[in-house]
């Protein structure tokens, strides 16, 4: 059997223990070592893999996952993320679906120092969706919000999908954060928008809430000034060249000690807390990116990547149509997998291709990143649906999905306006010192 068939078999088995909630990193790692083994040797498999897992737990590139890892969930533990939501809730409360509004305002905002969809999602549905249900929100408006407002934490930066994204492709760091600042603020946007025209079609299903009044909304300002200093501090550092990513993210790391520290938020309880979830997070992340670099040696080997990639640059299509043919790949993949996993799975594939067809890795990076965005809110897989799911009980997994779906087409329009207007991912990162 050619190489190229054992590599179709690889594949479909992969795709197969995943359906069996086999972890992640061990499928990737087991199908890749088999599969080098029969193409290879077995001799030459052994040393594979134990030079892939090497290699990446003593990455110092990687050693930004814990520090930006470490922020987030420290700043979690000390309640910043109810301060968010509070202060968004006094300034959209009174609007039309002024509470979901207000959700998408601090999923936005605590993406800015969580750094992971997951994270987003769950921490928003503890703090957002109690208030919403309180106040007779339906189900599918609150929690459809919720889930598709934590999408925006592998977008806007520091994420941890683009740090993976920048170490693959050799990539600034820096500019990919700085690329996915303004496409985030514009997705917030466009998702609030997409909540007022829902609501104004249907009333009955978000009741308004009073104005908080002037005052209240200046005094909740002071609940966000922590998290826009360490951001300022953490972005503006990259922005101007004074700290490199790895040092960005001891920066950050230090920065979300000292402020609740300082301000005496900070328990030993959640901090010890805050010390588990950074670890089992960044160990998660770092067990999957070697057990993907495992099965990219597979798959190179069994030249599937050269033989799509040429099969894809040969289409009789505009570059652009090529770009929406690589862009349905990521989106049916991301069904399947979760978006790091579809990120270190499909970019030695489709990259290549990008580049050689004349588009701007940094802009490939964030269109990437929006196209998993939809794996994370879609079916069957929809990782941020039954995480929401997970906390809200007591609503249906399909009437969350159902939330999802004009979240899901705002997405798609957004994508579109994307290859339409690359500049919006560009911008900013043009202004980089590195």
């Amino acid at each position: 059997m050619d190489p190229i068939h054992i590599g179709i078999i690889g594949v479909v088995l992969l795709i197969a223990l995943l359906f069996s909630n086999f972890p992640v990193a061990f499928c990737m790692a087991l199908v890749g070592v088999v599969g080098f083994g029969y193409l290879v040797s077995p001799a030459a498999a052994l040393n594979i893999i134990i030079k892939d897992f090497y290699t990446v737990f003593s990455s110092y590139d990687l050693t930004v996952v814990p520090l930006f890892v470490f922020m987030g969930q420290i700043l979690f533990y000390t309640g910043i993320s109810r301060k968010l939501y509070d202060a968004a809730f006094v300034w959209f409360g009174h609007y039309k679906g002024g509470l979901a509004m207000a959700t998408v305002g601090a999923c936005a905002s605590f993406s800015a120092i969580a750094g992971s969809t997951n994270a987003t999602a769950a921490t928003m549905a503890s703090v957002a969706l109690p208030e919403m249900k309180r106040l007779k929100y339906r189900d599918d408006l609150a929690a459809g919000t919720v889930a598709s407002g934590g999408s925006l934490g592998i977008l806007i930066p520091p994420s941890v999908i683009f740090i993976v994204y920048g170490i693959m492709t050799e990539q600034s760091i820096g500019k990919l954060f700085m690329a996915g600042i303004f496409p985030g603020v514009l997705l917030s946007i466009l998702f609030i928008l997409t909540i007022y025209i829902w609501v104004s079609l249907k009333p009955e299903i978000a009741p308004r809430v009073e104005n908080q009044g002037f005052k209240k909304k200046i005094k909740a300002l002071g609940g966000l000034i922590e998290v826009l200093l360490l951001f300022i501090l953490v972005m503006g550092g990259l922005f101007l060249g004074i700290f490199t990513p790895t040092e960005a993210g001891a920066v950050g790391a230090f920065g979300g000690l000292l402020i609740p520290l300082v301000s005496g938020q900070l328990s030993w309880k959640g901090f010890l807390d805050a010390l588990v979830s950074s670890t089992r997070t960044t160990c998660m992340i770092l067990m999957i990116v070697a057990g993907a670099t495992v099965f990219g040696h597979f798959l190179a080997v069994s030249t599937i990547p050269n033989t799509l990639s040429g099969w894809v640059v040969g289409l009789p299509f505009p570059p652009w149509g090529i770009m929406l043919v690589i862009m349905f790949f990521f989106f049916i993949g991301g069904f399947f997998m979760d978006a790091l996993g579809m990120i270190l799975l499909t970019i030695p594939i489709f990259y290549p291709v990008a580049v050689a067809i004349g588009y701007d890795p940094i802009w490939f990076g964030v269109v990437i990143v929006l196209v998993t965005e939809l794996g994370v809110i879609t079916p069957p897989v929809g990782i941020n649906v039954y995480v929401v799911s997970g906390i809200a009980r007591d609503i249906p997994l399909e009437v969350i999905f159902k939330g999802t779906f004009p979240f899901v087409m705002t997405l798609v329009a957004y994508l579109v306006i994307m290859v339409i207007f690359p500049q919006i991912a560009l911008f900013l990162p043009s202004f980089v010192a590195h």
